[in-house]
């Protein structure tokens, strides 16, 4: 699945025709798991993404793109600023994630607690966007095509660790990608984290650092990792984990889900001015 970044200007952001182009192709994948999930019965779903061929900004449609105004030219603009967080608890359905010694399950724990990591958000004054709100696994792509639809947004996953020191929080964030485009101008959608990696440390950084302040033993700073689900959103995205799943009893999991909710909703308010999205190519943030 390729994205056409020919608009891509030398700052690392997106133009607003290649933003569109990664907003149609995003709807498109979500529109494609919407209708399978209606139409199908419940199975395994797939973590490789479909192919799809590459789309030209040229064709792009102009209107009707979520978060988008229309200027009096009849095209889009895009919308400064972070607005929408897409909270992505991990797992579920038939995949339970990590498993502790009394049947304590990932995929339930991380799902409860963005209950709470969505209050938090929702009184810093952000739209929250979950992409599931029960028991079902959508894709990876699935996942990321559901941030990747948004304008103005960051993109948290929450995990439980089956290692590390109990009690303690770490956040990563996507590893160095290879380099952003081919001779085409093209851009693999499992690269589509590259344009934004500088903004991501520093939302991981921020998170990162309260964290440090409230659960003690965890490190000051986000740390780099091949996390399957950052690299394909187009977003500031990081991984929240928590230490971990082997403890014995899963209220001191839960008793620090307030602290981890408070701590991702500050850092995603104190991000906010960081993150401004230029309404015309080469302007920078």
């Amino acid at each position: 699945m390729l994205l056409d970044v020919r608009n891509l200007p030398r700052n690392g952001f997106l133009s607003p025709l290649g933003m569109i182009s990664l907003l149609v192709l995003s709807a498109a994948i979500l529109l494609r798991a919407q209708t399978s999930t209606q139409s199908q019965p419940a199975v395994p779903t797939a973590q490789t993404p479909a192919t799809a061929p590459a789309i030209s900004t040229a064709s792009s449609p102009q209107s009707g793109i979520p978060g988008s105004t229309t200027s009096p030219f009849g095209t889009p603009s895009q919308r400064s600023g972070l607005s929408i967080v897409v909270l992505d608890p991990a797992h579920g359905g038939t995949d339970p994630g990590a498993r502790g010694t009394g049947g304590i399950r990932e995929s339930e724990i991380v799902l409860d607690m963005a209950v709470q990591v969505r209050r938090a958000l929702e009184l810093q004054g952000f739209q929250v966007v979950q992409t599931r709100q029960g028991n079902d696994n959508p894709s990876f792509d699935d996942r990321s095509a559901r941030a990747n639809a948004q304008r103005g947004a960051v993109f948290v996953t929450l995990h439980i660790s089956s290692t590390g020191l109990p009690g303690t929080v770490r956040v990563y964030v996507s590893s160095e990608l290879p380099p952003l485009t081919d001779s085409k101008g093209l851009i693999p959608w499992d690269r589509a984290q590259a344009p934004f990696l500088s903004l991501s440390r520093k939302f991981g950084d921020l998170v990162q650092g309260l964290l440090a302040q409230r659960f003690k033993g965890s490190p000051p700073t986000a740390q780099a990792a091949t996390v399957r689900q950052l690299r394909t959103t187009a977003a500031p995205a990081i991984a929240v984990e928590i230490s971990s799943i082997v403890v014995d009893d899963r209220a001191q999991l839960d008793h620090m889900g307030q602290g981890v909710a408070d701590a991702i909703a500050e850092g995603a308010a104190a991000f906010r001015p960081m993150y401004v999205v230029p309404s015309v190519p080469g302007v920078a943030p």
